[in-house]
């Protein structure tokens, strides 16, 4: 059974500054080993529950910061960025079982995490007239391989979200958004927590756990410059929206991956 993880730090338990997601910033090493222990908890989570072989993407800003020193030999990593448009999950294809997703994120435009964005920080993102998580980008994007996401840890707002969308994905959250701080549970905890939860959702049937694509994407990227809006407007087929928006339109999710790689 092949399965494909893909690792996120803002979501990580504890993290609540900027500077501590960020590399080489002194407040970043511990939460580095952090996201490197939840991402190997997953790893022995998906193993327990029959995982063969597993692909694992670093997936925030360098991507390069998980220490890969302790991986098992039936797993590969993608460190560094492909600039395809699958981004976050980079070499996802309809050989593969099932996602996981460690570390992930409340969506820009939500106070529930104060580290909240959707792939980047002078944007965010509408999808259908509601604001996009990177989840549910990442989550369309596996659909579109058929392969269905089985697991998710984050803060809380985007577990709460995710039920909304489908409640049989199994979700553990790491932590809730307070303001500008956070309310985070045991290290200790999602460690225990993710290992044994990723393993019981290895059994959920994929049936159960795979979302629908819309048949149709109206796509907002909304800017906090006006100026990259309108420059950004004239990506083909993209229309400029006073004062601040580029809207874009389509029934191909692959059209609105490639949107992404090159707006935000």
């Amino acid at each position: 059974m092949k399965v494909y993880i893909s690792a996120d730090i803002e979501g990580i338990t504890g993290t609540t500054s900027w500077s501590e997601t960020e590399l080489n910033a002194p407040d970043n090493e511990f939460f580095r080993k952090q996201m490197t222990k939840e991402v190997e908890a997953a790893i022995e989570g998906a193993i327990l529950g029959g995982a063969t072989e597993i692909l694992l993407k670093d997936a925030h800003d360098s991507a390069r910061n998980l220490d890969i020193s302790n991986l098992p030999v039936n797993c590969k990593v993608i460190r560094g960025w492909t600039y395809e448009p699958m981004c976050m999950v980079a070499g996802l294809d309809n050989s593969f079982n099932r996602v996981i997703f460690i570390g992930y994120h409340s969506k820009g435009g939500s106070a529930r995490n104060p580290l909240a964005h959707t792939l980047c920080v002078f944007a965010d993102v509408k999808i259908n007239g509601e604001y996009a998580s990177e989840f549910l980008i990442n989550t369309y994007a596996a659909a579109l391989h058929g392969v269905p996401v089985s697991f998710v840890s984050g803060d809380m707002g985007l577990t709460e979200e995710i039920q909304t969308l489908n409640a049989n994905i199994v979700t553990f959250a790491t932590k809730e958004g307070v303001g500008n701080a956070t309310i985070s549970v045991s290290p200790q905890l999602t460690l225990k927590e993710t290992k044994r939860l990723v393993a019981t959702s290895m059994k959920v049937e994929r049936e159960a756990l795979q979302v629908t694509l819309p048949e149709r994407f109206v796509v907002e990227i909304i800017y906090r410059d006006h100026t990259r809006a309108y420059r950004n407007s004239f990506y083909p087929n993209a229309t400029f929206k006073a004062h601040n928006t580029v809207e874009f339109v389509t029934d191909d999710f692959f059209e609105v991956l490639r949107l992404l790689q090159f707006l935000t």
